[in-house]
């Protein structure tokens, strides 16, 4: 297992639960909505805003955090996370903030304390690019966007 250090945000309210794995075998931790005037956000169907987390991560070298939507606000309010998975690179130490998009059909208040999406941590691996003259051959080819069929 690896840490991850968290710092409070200077103005974030620290009653908030830290981001947590709901269940023994969740591979996101949830992560909450953390306003600094302790208030909320209206999203009007089609807009889209930064939500504060009220933390800072540091996230060891060889790893990222994604940030993924909750699957019940999807389903439930069209709620999403419009650079889904966002990636939380190790060197950053600023504020973490979650864009988040209705791309549901009504209005959706953000409230201080949702939980508004997952946080995974994951192994970065790193690859060294080079021009080629020629790619090997694949029985696929150069065949994209829906050739291999709907199967």
């Amino acid at each position: 297992m690896i840490t991850v250090k968290l710092k409070w945000a200077e103005a974030a309210d620290r009653s908030q639960p830290l981001p947590r794995y709901e269940s023994a075998q969740a591979a996101g931790a949830d992560l909450r909505a953390n306003f600094p005037d302790r208030t909320g956000i209206s999203l009007a169907p089609g807009a889209r805003a930064l939500i504060p987390t009220g933390l800072h991560l540091e996230v060891p070298a060889g790893y990222e955090v994604q940030l993924r939507p909750r699957s019940g606000l999807a389903l439930k309010h069209g709620i999403t996370l419009p650079n889904s998975p966002g990636t939380i690179d190790s060197d950053y130490r600023g504020p973490l903030g979650v864009i988040l998009l209705n791309a549901g059909q009504e209005l959706f208040y953000v409230a201080h304390g949702e939980r508004i999406a997952q946080m995974i941590v994951a192994p970065v691996l790193q690859a060294r690019f080079e021009i080629a003259e020629a790619l090997s051959e694949t029985a696929r080819g150069a065949g994209g966007f829906g050739s291999t069929g709907r199967e």
